[in-house]
């Protein structure tokens, strides 16, 4: 496993997939199976922490990018506020951004990590979230409230995923989690990338998804 040292509180790790199940771990479990993923996750953040004294205290933020051969991993150490109800996250440039304790939003608020600040805030959030069944799509693609960002919908393994773009000039911070709020009451966030589902998966809906679900599924 290669380690890097970003900072204080980042590292960034990457595993091939040949040193995953040298590890005991099968290579499509660590996507299916929650326990087994977060097995691996500790393992490899035990070796992380004995070459780069990375000590792991309090709320982490976890970034996977699956590559061809393995898989990409950064880790940001995040803290509690004083008043417990909110966590900082640090941002380059000795900056912080901090997200209300609230239900698993904050762990969907990823930041993307990039060495030129000005291009990250610049970047839209997109999140993947999944559905345990094509009917919960069809009564959250009812809700009048749900407009103004970019939509696709993807299948895979008979699982539905649906992919979402919120442009930082339309939505502030409240407005994104109010609408994620919502989409948490019908699906769940996926640990899948969205460019695996580009090369594996099968797109079934380009844009609109919402609206188009609507037309088919009264």
């Amino acid at each position: 496993m290669e380690i890097e040292r970003i900072n204080d509180h980042t590292v960034k790790f990457y595993i091939s997939y040949i040193d995953i199940e040298e590890r005991g771990f099968d290579r499509d479990e660590i996507w299916y199976n929650r326990e087994r993923s977060e097995e691996l996750f500790w393992d490899m953040m035990e070796e992380v922490h004995d070459e780069e004294d990375f000590t792991v205290d309090g709320p982490l933020w976890i970034q996977v990018q699956a590559l061809d051969k393995g898989l990409e991993i950064l880790v940001t150490q995040a803290n509690l506020t004083k008043d417990g109800q909110r966590i900082e996250l640090p941002l380059p440039g000795d900056k912080y951004r901090d997200f209300p304790v609230e239900d698993r939003l904050e762990e969907l608020l990823d930041e993307h990590f990039n060495d030129d600040e000005e291009e990250a805030d610049e970047s839209p959030l997109e999140f993947l979230l999944a559905f345990r069944d094509f009917e919960d799509l069809i009564h959250l693609s009812k809700r009048s409230d749900l407009t103004g960002f970019s939509t696709q919908l993807y299948s895979m393994d008979h699982i539905y995923y649906l992919y979402v773009e919120f442009p930082d000039d339309h939505f502030d911070e409240e407005d994104i989690e109010n609408k994620l709020s919502i989409l948490l009451e019908f699906a769940h966030e996926s640990n899948k990338s969205i460019h695996m589902l580009q090369e594996y998966g099968k797109c079934v809906m380009e844009r609109d998804v919402f609206s188009t679900v609507r037309q088919y599924f009264h």
